[in-house]
């Protein structure tokens, strides 16, 4: 599935910073419309170090009401979470619309069947039974009204590399590269093959994975707004119509939908 991925697709500056700003906007909009239907957005960005992950969060909540929104940094976990079931420290997460209507996850519960997997913090039948588990999770978030939206945000190897070689040589970026980051990317192969099987047995009707090529980072910001854009217009009931220079939301007529 990965390797099918056209890597190559870029933006220009100026059709970059103008598709950028015309879907923070809508995305703004919906947002509001979450809070007025009682709704919320949760979305989860999983993907390759230094794939640009933080950049495109901090782009997707640029213009959103920050009363609104929560970002979740996900580490390994520790004190109390490691004497719980993996899913506990993500279900004490989940607000309420009232309280936020945008969770953000910066890595989430598929560390189960990724980095847990691959470096065997959890036993072979633990990573696989998490499959089932994590499905049956996601439906009952989405039977609870929730809009889930998964990101994965794929670079190659040799765009990785180039980053971290850029990252050690700046010397205010220096904090982002580890030994570990290092030491990750020499078992890419094992990597790899976990993603692989992780998009495939986790990618379902309502909860599908959006792959987004992150090569180049204009085009992985665009691409991850525009699909949030759909996402929650379909959700909401409205149609995003092209209006000059601005993105217009329309309502459909229709209520707003809720899986089962």
């Amino acid at each position: 599935m990965l390797e099918r991925l056209d890597l190559t697709q870029a933006l220009s500056r100026e059709e970059y910073v103008h598709e950028l700003v015309r879907n923070q906007v809508a995305l703004r909009q919906l947002a509001q419309q979450l809070y007025f239907q009682k709704r919320s957005l949760v979305v989860l960005y999983e993907g390759w170090d230094a794939a640009g992950k933080g950049s495109n969060i901090r782009r997707v909540t640029e213009k959103l009401d920050p009363r609104g929104y929560e970002v979740h940094s996900i580490a390994a976990p520790a004190g109390d979470e490691r004497t719980h079931h993996y899913l506990w420290r993500f279900w004490r997460r989940i607000r309420p619309p009232s309280e936020k209507q945008v969770l953000i996850f910066d890595r989430s519960w598929y560390g189960r069947v990724l980095v847990e997997r691959v470096e065997a913090f959890c036993r072979e039948d633990e990573w696989k039974r998490a499959y089932r588990e994590i499905n049956e999770f996601e439906r009952q978030l989405r039977q609870g009204g929730m809009v889930l939206v998964k990101f994965w945000m794929h670079v190659s190897q040799d765009e990785q590399l180039r980053r971290f070689e850029e990252r050690q040589n700046t010397p205010h970026k220096q904090w982002k590269l580890t030994d570990e980051d290092w030491r990750n990317r020499g078992r890419w192969d094992d990597y790899e093959a976990a993603v692989e099987e992780m998009l495939m047995k986790t990618s379902t009707i309502t909860s599908p994975w959006r792959v987004v090529e992150g090569n180049d980072k204009w085009f992985a910001r665009v691409k991850t707004l525009r699909i949030l854009v759909a996402t929650l217009a379909h959700e909401l009931g409205y149609r995003v119509v092209e209006d000059g220079d601005r993105l217009q939301l329309v309502q459909d007529g229709k209520a707003a939908r809720k899986s089962a």
